[in-house]
């Protein structure tokens, strides 16, 4: 979105009233295609312009957003924001990002937005490969479809603290979701992939032969006894075990007494030689940004190191009921104050691959599916259900499923044991996770 139009936006509301103001203008461009049973199933074409305006009369606040930005629609914009936020109630903590944190200078070059537009036969093509794929494997008896996508975004920032900024991305995708069965059951296997850059996507083959084997190899899963046992987290969904720490060390969580790591800032959570890393700045990261959701410049962080918990997630505003600094962790829509999130979260790799972890627990189960977790944030306890595999001696014995995993939080991560298969998948990801000891609800 053009900038001149949001200097004219944040002009406007200081004009009507405004003690300060921020607009947001957010374009984006989006195609995707799904097939199913080798034909055409739908498809979406998404073109959008977008403004969001937040003002601020005193340390009153309001933030409203439209997708009509004719001068008439703006001026409606303005003058509703500012009447809105001399109606809202007092925050003491509201306001723009400070001047002395606000990304200054070149913005890092992260190689985020690859030019190339496929066409929808081509995004078709990849859908009906991978899709293909998955059939072909053994004992695949249906299908959920194949599905390719493409989208490309411009993210444009202006305050009247004097920030500019644009952050532009494009991402494509690739997944296939196979049905396999052996005339008494089915069972369910996907997989896919997101990328800022197609070339960086896997082959539609490989990501479709994938789904069909994950498929195929739950077929004859099992109930099993309640009991305690070494569970080990498979590479791809182990990252979902740090969303709870994420929440946990979230300024806005800090603030309001709720969190179950409330008083461990600086104290050892995790053993030693563990090390979890946010980095905004990883070039063609999926989550990456040269800039905060407030225009403060970002950076990468080890929020633990050697185990320690370092860092709480501040923006602005959390930063200011907690008498620190942002961190350049502010996230925001168009409608909204910010809250906080992370970028490019990573546990790093331990020393041994998923085997040399299922060989060192020697009986125990291998959780390769995790649905409807739970926790109460006030204590760490966190339970969620599973299916995965039983494995004995240190190999894979038979499926299971219908399981609930739990414990509480800060005894798990004080046992974490990564493994040394991290895979770039997203934007969190994590090696496969050994803990030693977990109560598994069975039949």
């Amino acid at each position: 979105m053009d900038e001149n139009l949001l200097n004219d936006v944040v002009a406007a509301a200081l004009k009507a009233g405004a003690d300060a103001a921020e607009a947001v203008g957010a374009e984006r461009r989006s195609l995707s295609i799904s097939v199913r049973m080798g034909e055409l199933e739908e498809v979406e074409r998404e073109e959008s312009r977008d403004l969001g305006l937040r003002v601020f009369v005193g340390q009153r606040q309001a933030t409203v957003s439209g997708s009509d930005i004719s001068p008439e629609a703006r001026a409606k914009l303005v003058e509703r924001a500012v009447a809105m936020a001399r109606l809202a109630p007092e925050d003491p903590y509201a306001g723009l990002a400070d001047p002395e944190h606000l990304a200054r200078g070149p913005l890092p070059e992260l190689d985020l937005y690859d030019p190339t537009e496929p066409s929808a036969e081509a995004l078709e093509d990849r859908a009906r490969a991978a899709e293909a794929a998955a059939r072909a494997v053994p004992r695949v008896t249906n299908s959920d479809g194949g599905s390719s996508s493409w989208s490309s975004s411009a993210w444009t920032f202006v305050t009247s603290g004097g920030f500019r900024g644009v952050h532009r991305a494009s991402g494509f995708s690739i997944g296939a979701s196979a049905i396999a069965g052996d005339g008494e059951t089915m069972e369910t296997g996907y997989d896919g992939r997101s990328a800022r850059w197609q070339s960086d996507l896997p082959s539609p083959e490989s990501l479709g032969t994938e789904a069909g084997r994950r498929a195929a190899q739950r077929l004859g899963a099992r109930k099993i006894a309640s009991t305690t046992a070494p569970v080990i987290f498979e590479n791809r969904l182990a990252g979902s075990l740090m969303s709870p720490l994420i929440g946990a060390i979230s300024g806005p969580s800090i603030a309001r007494g709720t969190s179950f790591l409330k008083d461990k800032l600086g104290e050892q959570i995790f053993a030693k030689g563990i090390f979890v890393t946010d980095d905004p700045h990883r070039v063609r990261g999926l989550g990456s940004s040269p800039f905060d959701d407030e225009g403060v410049a970002n950076q990468r962080r080890n929020l633990i190191d050697d185990g320690v918990l370092t860092t709480w997630l501040l923006n602005s505003s959390s930063a200011r009921q907690l008498g620190l600094s942002t961190t350049g962790h502010a996230s925001r829509g168009l409608a909204g104050p910010p809250g906080v999130s992370v970028s490019n979260l990573t546990l790093q790799p331990g020393e041994k691959d998923q085997a040399g972890l299922m060989k060192d627990a020697g009986s125990g189960l291998l959780v390769t599916s995790m649905f409807g977790p739970s926790l109460n944030g006030n204590t760490g306890d966190w339970s969620v259900g599973c299916s995965g595999f039983w494995f004995e001696d240190g190999e894979i014995a038979y499926p299971v499923n219908e399981i609930t995993v739990a414990g509480n939080l800060l005894d798990i991560f004080g046992r974490l044991v990564p493994g040394s298969d991290l895979e770039i998948r997203g934007a969190s990801n994590a090696p496969s996770l050994l803990v030693d000891a977990l109560a598994i609800a069975g039949r």
